[in-house]
């Protein structure tokens, strides 16, 4: 709880609720992928080749439900559809950022701790 905030269930629900999305694999490339440029659905397919053509869109669509992203089409022949982060999207760049480089300073303790957890824990699953 933050310093001078009561806790309210209400508030959990909707911040868990958020970092569900934003805290999903493909919604965080795609919002790096976005704050380099705007870009078209088939670019962020081919930037990001293991994602599915449907996990793609279903992501697009719930990054602009929340109002990180906005989707723009353009009436060519056939018509092409532009992805761009709002305001909203890139404020959210600068904490993904951090938490990205808090990976990497402590990926070696991450290793580190998996491997004895492991070593620990013969028989136990160790894709959690």
């Amino acid at each position: 709880m933050l310093p001078g905030r009561t806790h309210v269930p209400h508030d959990c629900r909707v911040v868990a609720d958020v970092l569900t999305r934003i805290g999903d694999k493909w919604s965080v490339f795609v919002v790096m992928l976005l704050g380099e440029k705007d870009c078209r659905f088939s670019e962020l397919q081919r930037a990001a080749s293991s994602i599915s053509k449907r996990m793609l869109t279903l992501t697009l669509r719930r990054l602009e439900r929340d109002g990180l992203i906005e989707r723009t089409v353009f009436s060519t022949l056939p018509p092409s559809v532009h992805y761009a982060l709002t305001p909203l999207g890139r404020s959210l760049r600068g904490p993904i950022d951090m938490l990205g480089h808090w990976v990497v300073d402590h990926q070696k303790e991450i290793v580190a701790a998996r491997e004895r957890f492991d070593a620990h824990s013969p028989g136990r699953r160790h894709d959690l």
